[in-house]
């Protein structure tokens, strides 16, 4: 009995000190929410979706502001000629002559798109210098105090227009991408958190089982002396101890690789050892598929890229038709004056008014431009077929996502209860082995039992964590406190 004893006594001394390592000067506890609240802020793939919103917001700027007025100056300022070119005589004949003048030049303008017809309106107001250098040099003040014009394509496309349905569609449908990469970015966390949290747990396995081990091996050398044991149980345990070795510089060679992994992704100094703590709760939801579809089919980006390569197609249909022939129409009324002196040169104006209408129509360009149209028609025939196919597949992927999610929950409840059985097993198998009621091989199985019960347990809650960040991402609704995901994307673009 006392022999029994103290063979427990050195078996389980190790328990008390399982995988206890030296405390690490910058060792730091971390919370799930906590590293999800770093990944957000400091990690490379938030800050990339960061830009990727930013680039977005710039463009539909840009697009906002072609639909308002713009000011613009335009000038030559100056324009010296001191050159020869050739005159024609009134006989026919042709001489060249010299010139020498300064000139300068300058337009203000307002300039408005109209996105309703495709066409531009400008209000002008231009004032020309020239002055001829030399003796007797003369100068002369040419104005056009007030002009409006008009350049106007009748048939074309108007892109104006089309960019008015579509940029606003590109623009919310990055807005929606940005909310979907941040839980994203979220479920990458999980992923290298779970993956450290498992590889602690394995670590801490590996060394009470070289522990073992060694206690083992030593319990069996004096065994074998008293010739209890046989010399191939001997050297089995030798085997064992040997491989305990093997198992626990593996698992702290992987520790090494998570921690850094985790570590780099969070942008976490080198210095500090980050020791993931197990999530206690998960929330407690049952989701229905059919409110799950409505969700992600109403705020998901999917929905919203749908929707702008329709009309993309839509708008290259309309472009081949517009080419199919081109009548531009320009006009320009208002009013001119000219003089030696700069403020007689805005009295006595006379009219200015142009108006023309350039014509484009092929004649004969062997079906050139309505193949153009049918490549155009058939392209968008092969957009709206792989939308249908794609709409169908993002369908059945959540489908599938809500039913594992549900079954998750089942799963996660069932390992946990699980570890807790395995525990109370071995704590069992611990008090029978002292009193010598079983043998070491079945508290060995206890303990593997527990072990694998652990991993199981920690595996299951990643998968369900997961899950739910991943339904998430595709609905863009916080199921927990049911409401939707939301962003100050005026404030975010702006950091």
């Amino acid at each position: 009995m006392r022999k029994n004893i103290l063979l427990a006594v050195c078996f389980l001394m190790p328990l008390a000190t399982m995988a206890q390592n030296d405390t690490l000067e910058h060792e730091r506890n971390i919370t799930l929410s906590e590293a999800i609240v770093l990944a957000r802020t400091q990690s490379v793939d938030a800050a990339v979706a960061l830009n990727e919103l930013k680039t977005a917001y710039w463009e539909y700027r840009t697009f906002r502001a072609d639909l308002l007025p713009e000011v613009n100056f335009t000038g030559t300022l100056p324009n010296y000629n001191k050159s020869y070119s050739t005159y024609q005589n009134s006989d026919g004949s042709y001489r060249f002559v010299r010139n020498n003048t300064l000139g300068l030049s300058g337009e203000l303008s307002v300039d408005q798109n109209l996105w309703f017809t495709g066409g531009k309106l400008s209000l002008t107001s231009s004032l020309d210098y020239l002055k001829q250098l030399g003796a007797g040099g003369e100068k002369q003040f040419m104005s056009v105090p007030v002009s409006l014009e008009l350049p106007q394509p009748v048939f074309g496309v108007n892109s104006l227009k089309w960019n008015r349905r579509i940029e606003p569609v590109r623009y919310a449908e990055a807005k929606a991408k940005f909310i979907s990469a941040t839980e994203e970015v979220t479920m990458k966390t999980i992923t290298y958190f779970f993956q450290l949290l498992l590889a602690k747990e394995a670590l801490a396995t590996a060394m009470q089982n070289k522990v073992n081990a060694d206690r083992l091996y030593e319990v069996a050398i004096a065994k074998r002396k008293m010739g209890q044991i046989s010399e191939n149980d001997l050297l089995q345990l030798k085997l064992n101890s040997l491989q305990g070795k093997a198992d626990v510089t593996e698992a702290e060679s992987n520790l090494n690789a998570k921690m850094f992994q985790l570590r780099s992704f969070l942008g976490v100094s080198e210095q500090e050892s980050l020791n993931p703590v197990l999530p206690a709760t998960v929330p407690d939801i049952k989701m229905e598929y059919d409110r799950v579809l409505n969700k992600a089919l109403e705020r998901n980006s999917f929905a919203q890229n749908i929707r702008r390569r329709q009309l993309e197609a839509d708008y290259a249909v309309a472009t081949a038709r517009g080419n199919l022939r081109s009548i531009d129409l320009f006009a320009s009324v208002g009013y001119t004056g000219q003089n030696r002196e700069f403020s007689a040169a805005y009295q006595d104006l006379l009219d200015n008014q142009i108006v023309q209408v350039g014509v484009k129509i092929p004649i004969l360009d062997w079906g050139k431009r309505r193949g153009k149209v049918r490549v155009a028609k058939s392209n968008r025939e092969v957009v709206l077929s792989r939308i249908r196919q794609e709409q169908m597949d993002f369908n059945q992927d959540i489908f599938l996502l809500v039913a594992n999610f549900n079954n998750q929950a089942q799963q996660l409840n069932i390992a946990e209860e699980a570890d807790v059985i395995a525990e109370k097993r071995y704590k069992t198998s611990v008090e029978t082995f002292m009193i010598g009621k079983i043998s070491t091989l079945d508290l060995n199985d206890a303990q593997n039992s527990k072990d694998e019960a652990r991993q199981k347990h920690i595996s299951e809650l990643y998968y369900y964590w997961y899950y739910f960040y991943q339904l998430r991402s595709l609905t863009l609704w916080d199921f927990e406190h049911d409401t939707e995901l939301e962003a100050d994307f005026e404030e975010i673009v702006r950091r």
